[in-house]
């Protein structure tokens, strides 16, 4: 069983969800229901929670502020928001999983599921506090994101984007190609990263390829337009995504002299 605590301000919603959860998640067991950031301070001092699921905007202080508490409990934290899309990006990189309202029945089931595994694997392990700590940074100071969390195996791997050469798609799996040439499959569609990654830094240059501008050693015309990478590998950009890929280039080489 989760011991689970719900936190929103509204009504409603924490109602709806409080009767998703009693229909659909068996092993989940609903302690105590908040509507507000300091009401969920005084359940997380009251009772040992394993999982929160934590709205974002709220009168007062905001969900991101419950983190550090979220953090000493020890509790797993699934977001439950209509938030803007850049939090959104930096809590699909750091948090265990979102839900956006209205919120779907299976999505919830989904997450559940993640979460309940999640906890089992690293109940005795820092990965979680570290990832929540990665996100009131990425939040707090509106920087670049500079991990995401990947499932691998049977765990969770913390993975510093600047290791990420390249991202290429293989059915509904991303293979993200490390500098240390190792490679992790995980099972979500390249566009979740195209979303979740940096601009900046991260451009997608094919329908199967995401790649870190860090490690673009040359391009050429030779066979078509192609990047070559510091690896060696020769990777094929297609001409609907040609333009996007020389704005980039052009915005990080300037960037980079002006650093």
């Amino acid at each position: 069983m989760l011991n689970a605590i719900i936190v929103d301000d509204e009504e409603f919603a924490r109602s709806s969800l409080y009767f998703l959860l009693q229909e659909n998640c068996e092993n989940v067991n609903i302690m105590g229901i908040a509507k507000s950031v300091n009401d969920a301070r005084a359940l997380l001092s009251q009772y040992n929670v394993d999982l929160i699921f934590l709205d974002i905007a709220m009168p007062g202080e905001n969900g991101f502020e419950l983190i550090p508490q979220a953090q000493n409990a020890n509790a797993t934290v699934i977001f439950t928001t209509a938030y803007d899309q850049y939090a959104l990006k930096a809590i699909k990189a750091n948090a265990l999983d979102y839900l956006l309202k209205p919120i779907d029945i299976d999505e919830l089931k989904e997450a559940v599921a993640k979460a309940t595994k999640y906890i089992k694997l690293n109940k005795a392990e820092n990965n979680r506090n570290e990832s929540l700590k990665n996100l009131a940074n990425d939040l707090s100071e509106r920087s670049n994101i500079k991990k995401i969390t990947l499932p691998s195996g049977q765990g969770y791997r913390l993975v510093d984007i600047d290791e990420i050469i390249r991202i290429e798609a293989d059915s509904n799996y991303s293979v993200f190609h490390l500098a240390n040439l190792e490679k992790i499959a995980v099972s979500k569609i390249l566009k979740d990263y195209e979303e979740i990654l940096p601009e900046e830094r991260f451009v997608r240059i094919h329908k199967s390829s995401i790649v870190n501008l860090k490690y673009v050693k040359e391009y050429n015309s030779k066979n078509g337009l192609q990047v070559v990478l510091t690896n060696g590998e020769a990777i094929n950009v297609s001409r609907r995504r040609a333009s996007d890929f020389f704005d980039a280039i052009k915005a990080y080489t300037n960037i980079q002299s002006e650093s």
